[in-house]
């Protein structure tokens, strides 16, 4: 297996905002992933950030830190910051469209990860973001995680939310997503066997 390089992008769920144990679901993917060689990661989120605010951002930010020895990957981790902006649904997939044609053009072989439920949005819209992101990736045969679906009636999740109040989970709701990644292609895509 080549040097893997991966840059997770997105906003403060990238960071683990809210997780007392500061790990989030990125911390907690990369304790439960195991290569050989190991992986190097980077962590490059910005709190509030919408989508064409990340399409803007991540260029920047992601290009100067390639690793020409090794095999680039991309991780978005897709927000619901556009709710909050107001932005329409065809705004939200132009931009997320963009961003993933361009992390192609680069050839970083993107993996996207949607956004999680947060109980102060209508679930009808939230729903019809994460429709409107996976068939975005689905197009260009992208490997998309729904988090909305699967957690939007979890107990777990629902107790969570209510604890932080907020738009980020706390330690129970970062392992739900950390879960769902897991079992929903990563492995597949960073080519290993599960350990």
């Amino acid at each position: 297996m080549s040097k893997l390089q991966i840059y997770f992008v997105g906003d403060e769920l990238i960071s683990g905002f809210g997780d007392a144990r500061a790990m989030g679901w990125v911390g907690r993917l990369m304790a439960r992933t195991v290569t050989e060689p190991p992986l190097c990661h980077t962590s490059l989120p910005f709190a509030g950030e919408t989508t064409q605010e990340l399409d803007k951002r991540w260029p920047a930010e992601v290009l100067p830190r390639l690793d020409r020895e090794a095999d680039n990957r991309l991780v978005v981790g897709l927000g619901s910051h556009d709710l909050d902006a107001g932005q329409s649904l065809a705004r939200s997939r132009l931009h997320a469209a963009n961003l993933l044609d361009n992390a192609m053009r680069y050839e970083l072989r993107p993996f996207v990860v949607g956004p999680p439920p947060r109980p102060d949005m209508p679930p009808a819209i939230q729903a019809g973001l994460t429709a409107a992101f996976a068939e975005v990736c689905e197009r260009r045969e992208i490997p998309f995680v729904d988090t909305y679906n699967p957690l939007v009636n979890h107990d777990q999740w629902l107790t969570d939310m209510s604890i932080s109040g907020g738009y980020a989970p706390r330690q129970a709701g970062y392992g739900l997503i950390t879960w769902l990644v897991l079992h929903k292609g990563w492995h597949n895509w960073l080519g290993v066997t599960p350990s």
